[in-house]
Parts: structure tokens; C-alpha cells; sequence
């Protein structure tokens, strides 16, 4: 009897092995059929959130879906004490492919996590962000789309629309890299129709009202570039654009729609959607090296048809010269 029961036991022990040994398989084989993606967000704002819902679409696209993605979503809000935690447990994921959204973002992830390959958007200069030494051939395991729009020309479009206009505010944020460099190029192309650039600047959302204030009350109409700061502050900025009946031309579509008049600008929608088609090739087998950094693939004339009635501009005037 003492012989049985041992029997029985061994086989009841060996069919629990089996059984342990069954879920295992099934639950690697799971794993190898489902892409493990991380996403760190710089913060909450319309324009950032917009290119975050075109990877997800355009992944969605491309077949990874449902039980075919794992997504980390995580979004710093501004903090960089957040972006380097956050960024600690994206290392620790070991995900298949990172996104970074915005430049502060993908610097911190890259910094913490070299070994899992990155994408990146909404980045104007990923070159002077230290993401990369070569745009054309990725060497440092990150690459992406950027979000440098015609500076130049949507200088132009704001003085074919406000050609009485003298004096050209430039809204931003100092600490913003992508910022500085639009500005430069903004005061640039200012300078050379002949009209003077003033600018004021604004380190958080709680100084944007204030500080666009001021600046309204000194030019007859204000640029914003892709300024983090300042998209997250539009509807305020939007207040003040028409309570002192002075227009803002914004570099993205978002933030015209918000408060701006029109623009030749970007939709971060399609930016994302172009980004899930970069990491799609990665996810595929493609080196990042392999993998170019890419300008906006297309640009759209955005209007906001409230403003454009505030400040007598018709849709005739918005045809390009």
C-alpha cells in the first residue's frame, strides 16, 4: 500500500511538472507574438498628445494591435525627476522599441537606456539635442521624424496676411532647444523684409499670461514656434490675442485651431503616423542605422475661421503668392 502511494504521488508530481512546463511554453510563445512598445511623453498637451495617438493609429495600421502590443504608456508631465524614472522603467521593460515625444524626453531616455532601440517625434533638431551626429545614418540608437516647419515661409504667410504689421512678437520658451532654433531663424527671415523682431519668453504656463500680455501691447502681431509651453497655454493665449485684437500665427496646426489665425504648418497626427512607419521597419528586422531621421512628410493650411473674422482676413488672402 505504502509502494502505491508513493507511486501515486511520483505521478501526480510529474503530471504538475508537465502541466508547469505546458503554461511556460504557452507563455513564451505568447510573448514572442506580442511587441512590447514604451512611450515617454514630455507632458499633457494637445499637440504631443496628437502625435502619440497617430503611432498608436498607425501601428494599429501596420497590424500591431490588440493582444499583438504591449504599450507603456507614461507621460512625465513636465518633471524631469519623472522623465528619469520613468525612463529607468522603461530600461528595466526591455521593450522590442521606445518612443520618445519631445526632446527632453528622448534625451533622458537615451542617457538611461542605450541598448533599446528609440524613436523619437516632435523633435526640431535631434542633431543639436545630442540624440545623433549623423541624421543620414543614426549612430547612437535613436531616430525619428522631427517637427521643423518652414520657419521662413510661415514668416512670409504671417506678413502676406498682416502686410501693415511693423513690429513681430516671438513667443517661447528660453529653455526649449527646439524653440531657440526656430526663433533664430524667425528673426532671421524678420529682419530681412525689413520689420523688427521683439520677443518675450515664458519658463512655465503660469507666466504665459502675463508675459503674452506685455508682448501684445508692443507689436501688431505675434509667432509662436512648437513651443511646448506655449501649446499647452493657447487657450490663454487665445484670451489675450483677443482682447487686445493683436492675431497669432502659430508653427502647428493644433495650435492655430486653438487660438491662432492660420499657418502653413504640421499635423502631429501625421508626425506620429510617420513614426509608427519608422518603427514599424525597426520592429521588422531594419537597423536604427539603417534608418534615416525624416522631415514632416507634408505640410496643410490650417485656419481658424473665428480669428480669421476678428481680424478681417477671407480665405483669398490665405493664397500663397
Amino acid at each position: 500500500m505504502k509502494r502505491f502511494r508513493k507511486l501515486m504521488l511520483g505521478v501526480a508530481a510529474a503530471g504538475v511538472m508537465l502541466s508547469l512546463s505546458a503554461c511556460s511554453k504557452s507563455s513564451d510563445s505568447t510573448d514572442k507574438d506580442t511587441v512590447k512598445i514604451g512611450i515617454l511623453q514630455l507632458l499633457d498637451q494637445s499637440a504631443l498628445n496628437d502625435a502619440r495617438e497617430g503611432f498608436e493609429e498607425g501601428l494599429a495600421d501596420a497590424g500591431y494591435s490588440g493582444k499583438k502590443v504591449k504599450i507603456d504608456f507614461l507621460n512625465a508631465q513636465g518633471d524631469q525627476s519623472n522623465l528619469r524614472s520613468m525612463s529607468e522603467r522603461l530600461k528595466k521593460d526591455k521593450n522590442d522599441i521606445n518612443l520618445a515625444i519631445a526632446t527632453p524626453a528622448a534625451q533622458t531616455l537615451q542617457k538611461i537606456d542605450k541598448d533599446t532601440p528609440m524613436v523619437f517625434t516632435a523633435i526640431t533638431d535631434p542633431k543639436s539635442a545630442g540624440l545623433l551626429t549623423n541624421t543620414k545614418k543614426p549612430d547612437l540608437n535613436a531616430t525619428g521624424v522631427t517637427d521643423m516647419v518652414d520657419v521662413k515661409g510661415q514668416i512670409d504667410f504671417l506678413h502676406q496676411m498682416f502686410p501693415k504689421a511693423k513690429k513681430i512678437g516671438l513667443f517661447f520658451n528660453a529653455a526649449e532647444p527646439n524653440s531657440v532654433v526656430q526663433i533664430k531663424l524667425a528673426k532671421a527671415e524678420i529682419k530681412k523684409l525689413g520689420l523688427t523682431a521683439v520677443q518675450k519668453t515664458a519658463a512655465t504656463t503660469n507666466d504665459v499670461e502675463q508675459a503674452v500680455t506685455a508682448l501684445a501691447h508692443q507689436v501688431d502681431a505675434i509667432y509662436i514656434p512648437t513651443d511646448n509651453n506655449a501649446a499647452a497655454a493657447m487657450p490663454t493665449i487665445g484670451k489675450v490675442s483677443t482682447k487686445v485684437k493683436v492675431p497669432v500665427v502659430t508653427a502647428d496646426a493644433t495650435m492655430i485651431k486653438l487660438a491662432g489665425v492660420a499657418t502653413h504648418g504640421i499635423s502631429y497626427k501625421e508626425l506620429g503616423k510617420q513614426t509608427a512607419k519608422m518603427a514599424v521597419k525597426i520592429l521588422k528586422g531594419q537597423k536604427v542605422a539603417d534608418t534615416p531621421v525624416e522631415a514632416p512628410a507634408k505640410t496643410e493650411l490650417v485656419k481658424n475661421e473665428d480669428m480669421m473674422k476678428l481680424f478681417g482676413i477671407t480665405d483669398d488672402m490665405l493664397t500663397t503668392k
